[in-house]
C-alpha cells in the first residue's frame, strides 16, 4: 500500500493511474455503443469511470481532514461499483465482448480493493 510520504500528487497514487487508465478503456470502447445510447448508458458509464478519479483527487486535497477524505474514498468506491453496473448492462446488451466485461469488472474490483483500503487506512494519508 502507498504512505502519504512516498507520493506528492493525487496523480501520483497506483489507484489513480489505474482508474484514469480504466475510466480511458471505458471512454474508448463507448464510442461504438448505439446512437440511441449516447444519452443515457453512454453518458452514465462515462460519468461513473470519470467521478474514481475526481472523487479520489478531491479527496486527496482534502486529506487534511480525515472524515472527508474517508467520505471520498467510499466515494470513489461506489462510482467504481456504478461503473461496475453498467458494464454488466452493456455486456447484456451485446455492446462489450465477455472478455472486455471481465477485464474492465476485475480491473474495477482491484480499484475498490485499494480504495477500501485507502479508507481503512486514512491515517497513513491524512495529516
Amino acid at each position: 500500500m502507498e504512505r502519504k510520504r512516498d507520493i506528492k500528487h493525487f496523480r501520483d497514487l497506483e489507484v489513480y493511474q489505474r482508474a484514469f487508465v480504466a475510466a480511458m478503456k471505458v471512454f474508448e470502447i463507448t464510442k461504438a455503443f448505439p446512437a440511441d445510447e449516447k444519452y443515457s448508458m453512454v453518458d452514465q458509464i462515462r460519468r461513473s469511470s470519470r467521478s474514481v478519479c475526481s472523487n479520489l483527487a478531491e479527496g486527496w486535497r482534502k486529506r487534511k481532514y480525515g472524515a472527508v477524505f474517508i467520505n471520498k474514498m467510499t466515494d470513489a468506491m461506489q462510482e467504481a461499483s456504478e461503473t461496475q453496473s453498467w458494464l454488466e448492462f452493456s455486456l447484456a446488451c451485446k455492446y462489450i465482448s465477455n472478455d472486455m466485461f471481465k477485464e474492465l469488472d476485475q480491473e474495477y474490483e482491484e480499484i475498490i480493493l485499494m480504495l477500501n483500503s485507502m479508507e481503512r487506512n486514512a491515517e497513513k494519508f491524512c495529516f
